[in-house]
């Protein structure tokens, strides 16, 4: 038992080591691939806002007129909650925008009936509580010298529900594949999430996901080689930049930690 415990210690003085000297860069990195999937959407709706008018009227058969609101609503909150995000500007307001458009989204595209999407929705959900609990913990840093009155308990649960929700994403990659890569990928994929879950070598874990997953999303998403007049564009290119958030939201428990209520916070008590 010894010498796993001193690899997995080797391994998280290396990984210790990443971050402390990522630190000024991790936040940025982790925002901007965070507001990825949301960027890339509301300038979608820009460059096919005739198509994507078309398809909500088809569907919903609403009229022009609810349609081009649905497709500007869109396009406006994505953007304009994008920018706020990157600026730090009324952080929880952007992410209630951007939270606002992922519930209007899951209901306009009929997302509550189709599991893999819905797991993936709930994801981006957890990335943006992400988000708003790093801004609390920003806020309450420009006030270093006053003390405390106690555990920012509001912000410790937004890093539990956040860790939870984007366990979800990793559901959505499980196969049942008969093959030895696939089956390595849902065990390692598997406790590396629960691990993030309930919060027990919470970073380590976390930096080890945002690997596998991006080396994932390049491999599995690459939409940049598919012909733009093949559907399939879209549909990787949607896929590569939803995978792209969570890897964000990963980064982020990976800056921010797991938060009060996880089982590293609790073993420094033990």
């Amino acid at each position: 038992m010894n010498i796993p415990n001193e690899y997995i210690s080797k391994t998280e003085d290396v990984a210790d080591q990443v971050i402390r000297r990522g630190k000024h860069i991790l936040p940025p990195v982790a925002r901007l691939c965070l507001i990825a999937t949301f960027l890339e959407d509301g300038i979608r709706m820009w460059v096919q806002w005739s198509e994507q008018r078309e398809y909500m009227n088809m569907s919903w058969g609403c009229g022009y007129f609810l349609a081009t609101v649905f497709v500007f609503v869109n396009l406006v909150g994505q953007i304009g909650g994008c920018v706020m995000v990157l600026a730090r500007f009324r952080v929880t307001i952007a992410c209630g925008i951007l939270f606002f458009i992922v519930v209007l989204q899951t209901i306009a595209y009929s997302i509550l009936w189709d599991l893999q999407f819905l797991l993936r929705n709930l994801a981006l959900i957890g990335a943006l509580l992400l988000v708003v609990a790093e801004s609390r913990v920003e806020g309450r840093s420009l006030f270093a010298g006053v003390p405390s009155l106690g555990e920012n308990k509001p912000k410790n649960w937004m890093q539990l529900a956040g860790r939870v929700l984007l366990a979800f994403m990793f559901l959505t990659l499980i196969r049942f594949e008969v093959s030895f890569l696939q089956i390595l990928q849902d065990i390692v994929g598997s406790i590396l999430m629960v691990l993030v879950t309930i919060g027990y070598k919470t970073k380590l874990s976390a930096l080890i996901l945002v690997a596998l997953l991006t080396f994932l999303n390049l491999y599995h998403n690459a939409w940049w080689a598919v012909p733009s007049y093949k559907p399939l564009r879209d549909f990787l290119k949607y896929d590569f930049f939803q995978t792209l958030s969570v890897i964000g939201g990963l980064l982020m428990i990976v800056s921010l930690g797991p938060g009060g209520v996880s089982m590293d916070e609790h073993k420094k008590k033990w």
